[in-house]
């Protein structure tokens, strides 16, 4: 008899924990990650630190002359942005302003300068242009012994060419 009991008991089946192929629970794999998504020659910023690698940021970034709170598709020098932000290739990196602001540039297949630019542009878009300081792009720092992980941001008055390195603003409250 209590065979019988239980064959009753496994034909019943609760909708709730059915394991019917069809369910999307089955399609996706608990926790795995698409192996795609990883690019041979792009790096994780963690990575290179362990290996203590130079970075080398683009020169271009110096020269586009932008205005923070305008889109980056209006630059006339679009060649510059398809150029990867800086050498060797890296997943993200974390941009870092004078005054605290921080924004975050990604692309898995290598931070482009574009990236960089629209993470910014994302931050000030909202902005008037009498309520920005330093309403252009003067570059991007990269501070080894500083912080590894970061750029730092350079902005400036005008939007003319660069002159030399002197126009680099420096904290104005205090050292991170």
């Amino acid at each position: 008899m209590s065979a019988e009991v239980q064959d009753t008991n496994l034909e019943k089946v609760d909708s709730a924990i059915s394991d019917q192929p069809g369910s999307p629970s089955d399609a996706k794999g608990k926790g795995h990650r698409r192996t795609s998504s990883t690019v041979s020659g792009v790096a994780n910023i963690a990575d290179l630190e362990k290996e203590d690698a130079e970075i080398k940021i683009a020169p271009e970034t110096q020269k586009l002359n932008w205005k923070l709170n305008t889109s980056p598709a209006t630059l006339d020098d679009k060649e510059a942005l398809k150029k990867p932000l800086c050498t060797p290739l890296i997943k993200k990196i974390d941009l870092h302003f004078p005054l605290g602001l921080e924004v975050t540039a990604r692309n898995l297949r290598g931070v482009t300068i574009k990236d960089a630019l629209d993470a910014i542009y994302k931050q000030y878009k909202k902005k008037a242009d009498d309520e920005l300081e330093e309403p252009y792009l003067a570059g991007f720092e990269w501070d080894k012994e500083a912080n590894y992980q970061k750029f730092i941001v350079h902005q400036k008055k005008t939007g003319e060419a660069p002159m030399g390195g002197s126009k680099k603003k420096k904290n104005k409250g205090g050292d991170e």
